[in-house]
């Protein structure tokens, strides 16, 4: 006989639970911070985010997509010129490579189109498997896995939905466990928003936080960033204590 999902599987599908309608109303219409028009923009515009702000990227690709607009204008592409073109985002000669080697193999194996598997993905060049999950989530509709970035790593440690501090796969495989499929993508979207606005890395704003009363370690932030005369937000969970 099966053994059902753990207690702790549980209690985090509760938190789960919990948390989403709220982050939901309070983040409507939580989208893909990147500017694209197709597939195949969502897959630069992604290599392009690799150690870099979406924000930076957006100003870069709203020259680049008017100048490069199928994969062989990117294999065919000079590398200096390229990478001239992607500098600001920095690691510009890498990028640049991986974006003429990924766009000669969708020109010589994909019929010049972006796939929409996880597997034909993660063959391109410069794709690992954050960058397939947002373009099948966010250009496709497709629910395959849970994007983990920074923001999603630091609220999952923080809400307890993950037994591990910065792994991302491990992190991603403890999600999927978590949160309904249907969701994945969103969820993601969900986490950054909050994440940029609210639960910050060094100073969260736990006074300010709409899921705090959720937040197994809203208190601990509490009394690591808040003058000692400070009284708790309101809705301060009951047991706080993390899980074991």
């Amino acid at each position: 006989m099966a053994r059902g999902p753990s207690k702790k599987i549980l209690d985090r599908r509760g938190r789960v639970a919990a948390i989403l309608p709220i982050l939901e109303e309070t983040y409507p219409g939580a989208k893909c911070s990147l500017n694209f028009k197709s597939p195949l923009e969502l897959l630069v515009a992604t290599i392009l985010s690799a150690q870099c702000t979406d924000e930076r990227v957006n100003i870069v690709t709203k020259t680049l997509f008017r100048k490069y607009r199928k994969p062989a204008d990117y294999a065919a592409a000079p590398a200096d010129e390229l990478e001239k073109d992607i500098q600001s985002t920095g690691f510009y000669r890498n990028k640049a490579r991986s974006l003429r080697a990924m766009a000669q193999s969708l020109i010589d194996h994909h019929n010049d189109e972006v796939p929409r598997t996880m597997d034909e993905l993660t063959k391109l060049a410069g794709v690992g498997r954050k960058t397939a999950n947002v373009v099948l989530g966010n250009a496709f509709g497709i629910n395959v896995g849970v994007v983990v970035d920074t923001h999603v790593t630091r609220l999952s440690n923080r809400l307890k939905l993950t037994s591990h501090e910065s792994d991302a796969i491990k992190i991603e495989q403890d999600l999927i466990e978590v949160v309904p499929q249907e969701k994945w993508t969103e969820w993601s979207h969900l986490m950054i928003y909050h994440g940029r606005r609210v639960c910050q890395a060094r100073k969260p704003k736990c006074d300010h936080c709409e899921i705090f009363k959720h937040c197994p370690s809203g208190p601990k932030l509490i009394s690591e960033t808040s003058p000692p005369s400070s009284s708790p937000p309101e809705g301060l969970p009951v047991d706080a204590s993390p899980e074991a």
